[in-house]
């Protein structure tokens, strides 16, 4: 099967799926015929990263010279192999915790507080008033209330568990 690469030129894509007949049945006066709506389990990372830019560049246009997402790691290495990390990213003054991981020789060292802690004083060096993060019920909720992290919102999501939503006041409020 054929697809559509990011900038629109065809591409051939074993793993895309096309659903031709979606936009034109019925016909959408809107649209010219060249427009198809692809489903894609596997998709092009090139293509996927087209939606944050696109995105960010509309995000510019409506809020102009507002801060960059600015991406954060942390990584803990045994002789260059990661035995521990933390990726996320800063942006308005919130911290992301999008991953934190740390591996099971060194679980309940304090490793996983190292990291969290770095990335806070970096945030806030960045100028960062918050953090957020989620985590499931079957993960680390505990250790982030430990932190001081608060349950700002949960879904009753994956079947039989729970997926947390949690943030943390890094600066005395004003």
């Amino acid at each position: 099967m054929s697809g559509v690469s990011h900038d629109g030129s065809a591409a051939n894509a074993p793993h895309r799926l096309c659903y031709a007949g979606v936009m034109s049945d019925p016909p959408i006066p809107e649209f010219s015929p060249g427009y198809r709506l692809t489903v894609e389990d596997e998709p092009a990372e090139a293509d996927v990263e087209v939606l944050p830019h696109a995105l960010e560049a509309y995000n510019e246009r409506q809020w102009p010279q507002h801060p960059p997402w600015r991406p954060l790691a942390i990584f803990l290495r045994e002789e260059g192999r990661i035995a521990a990390g933390l990726a996320g990213e800063t942006y308005c003054g919130w911290l992301f915790v999008k991953y934190l991981w740390v591996s099971d020789e060194l679980r309940g060292r304090g490793v996983g507080r190292e990291l969290m802690a770095r990335a806070e004083v970096c945030a806030g060096e960045r100028g960062c008033h918050s953090a957020w993060l989620d985590t499931f019920s079957f993960q680390a909720r505990g250790f982030y209330e430990k932190l001081g992290y608060e349950e700002f919102g949960r879904l009753n999501y994956p079947p039989d568990h729970h997926r947390h939503f949690l943030r943390k006041r890094l600066t005395p409020s004003e």
